[in-house]
């Protein structure tokens, strides 16, 4: 059965209607974020070790610790990781009913547009998770352990706590992955007729500029981590220019049939 995208609804649900599916689906987001959190919780230690394991690779072997200064802060800290991993398991679902919720007030061709860069989002904030995760921070971490040392007869050591050195890691993987939904950005506002391809090209100077500022700020501060930040953004930069003249290309040899085409006229006016 080949697989076929609908038209608009022809339906038109009053506004009560509408507002009391908004609320199922954001119901159904909520238990699946719950359900997700609880079972993430229940792994909490496995997951916590699993984010540790760049730290514990910087360090020497046999050498390294994570500290907790509050009675509390372990347990908070677990709190956080279950909810970190939960959102990121349930974040399909949840994506599919706000797409559901969205989709019967858009035509066809729009959900045609749309579709791609509705899969295309998690596959690219899960490169940049993992670029961050297995190449990112395990450099970072090895040039931060290089000033430990002795300053003034006093021996210089890394004891990161347990809370803090969750935040590094979480600030690592949602600025890369949040960086690489770059080229999705672009495509939309290039699709809905805001930017032109001629734009981007003539400030690309200007965006070099902004994402290696945009790399410094979202990022710890050593060079290593925001140039390799810095550099696959402009990669994705250059690859969604690449999409964007394919795009053009496409749309003029559709539009003289489109403009053409009676029935195209008739629908229209």
């Amino acid at each position: 059965m080949a697989f076929e995208v609908k038209d608009i609804d022809e339906t038109q649900a009053p506004l009560l209607d509408h507002l009391i599916e908004l609320r199922t689906r954001l119901v159904r987001c909520v238990a699946a974020l719950v359900l997700a959190f609880g079972v993430c919780l229940y792994f909490a230690d496995q997951i916590l070790g699993f984010l540790i394991q760049p730290l514990k690779k910087a360090f020497p072997e046999g050498q390294g610790q994570l500290i907790f200064t509050k009675l509390y802060e372990v347990f908070f800290v677990e709190l956080k990781v279950a909810l970190f991993a939960g959102f990121c398991i349930s974040f399909p679902y949840i994506a599919n009913q706000l797409w559901a919720f969205v989709a019967p007030g858009l035509y066809a061709k729009e959900k045609k547009a749309f579709l791609p860069f509705l899969f295309a989002t998690p596959f690219l904030f899960l490169a940049g998770a993992s670029l961050a995760y297995y190449i990112v921070m395990p450099t970072a971490f090895e040039w931060f352990l290089g000033f430990e040392g002795s300053a003034g007869g006093l021996e210089i050591q890394a004891l990161p706590t347990a809370n803090e050195y969750l935040g590094l890691v979480m600030q690592f993987i949602l600025a890369f992955g949040m960086s690489f939904l770059l080229p999705v950005l672009l495509l939309l506002l290039h699709r809905a007729g805001i930017v032109t391809r001629d734009q981007l090209v003539g400030a690309r100077r200007y965006v070099i500029v902004l994402v290696v500022a945009l790399a410094a700020i979202i990022t710890p501060p050593d060079p290593g981590s925001q140039l390799l930040l810095a550099v696959p953004l402009l990669l994705l930069f250059e690859g969604s220019l690449v999409l964007m003249r394919i795009f053009d290309k496409r749309s003029a040899k559709e539009a003289p049939a489109g403009k053409d085409d009676p029935e195209a006229d008739q629908s229209a006016s």
